[in-house]
Parts: structure tokens; sequence; C-alpha cells
């Protein structure tokens, strides 16, 4: 059992960070386009797409199997665990606010500059880094 439920985490995972690797950079694109232009409302259908039809789906699943591989280590003990959580509770929250941006584009709404864009691309990846490290590694 412990195998495929680890399968599981890793598949959902990995859609989830591949969203988080391309979500941002269509909003890069997108701010660059004229409001209600047909370009903008292309992204606008991709944006939604990609949030509501793999990003978020795979959120859930990467929690519902990440708890599930939590309880079957018994890893809560574990301090590289603990850390591992509180990283993927940021990448959460960074979904959540993932999730407003594309609420902002759907209305036509430019709030932010180009290159707040490009920098929120990196924070996942960043994310993602050390959490590789600490599940690999398992430092502490």
């Amino acid at each position: 059992m412990y195998e495929w439920v680890k399968v599981l985490h890793l598949i959902s995972v990995i859609s989830w960070m591949v969203g988080f690797l391309y979500l941002p950079r269509l909003m890069v694109y997108h701010n660059e386009t004229e409001p209600g232009s047909e370009t903008s409302e292309t992204f606008k259908v991709m944006e939604r797409r990609l949030l509501k039809a793999i990003m978020t789906p795979a959120m859930i699943a990467s929690w519902i199997f990440g708890l599930w591989l939590m309880v079957l280590l018994e890893a809560w003990q574990e301090g590289w665990f603990v850390s591992k959580l509180f990283l993927v509770l940021l990448l959460s929250a960074f979904h959540g606010f993932a999730a407003k941006w594309v609420k902002e584009f759907a209305a036509d709404e430019r709030k932010r500059k180009t290159r707040f864009y490009r920098f929120a691309n990196e924070v996942p990846t960043v994310l993602m880094i050390l959490v590789v490290i600490l599940v690999i590694v398992k430092p502490f």
C-alpha cells in the first residue's frame, strides 16, 4: 500500500508544480496584453483551466496522499517533516494568491507590474527545492 500511496503523492505533486511553473509565466505574458483583446481573452481561458482543472485537483490530491503517507510513516515525529509541512502550507497559500490573480485578470484588472509575476514565478521553485532537500536529505 505504501508504494502506491507514494506514487500517487508524487504524481500529484509533480502535476501541482507544473502548474506553478506555468501559471505565473502565463501571467507575465497576459499582463503585457491589452485588456479585452483576443489574446487577453485566450490567456484568461488558459489560466482558468490550468488552475481549476489541473492545479487545484493536484493540490487536493497532494494533500490527501501526503497526509496518508504521514500517517503510514508516523512522519509528524520527524523535524524534517514538520519543516516540509510548513513549506507545503506556504505553497498552498501561494496557490490561493495565484487563484486571486487569475480572478483579477478575468476581471481585466492589472494591479501589478509584469516584474511582479516574473518574481512570483520563482517562489514555488525555491519552495520546491527546499521540500526536495528536506525529503531526500532529512537534515534533522
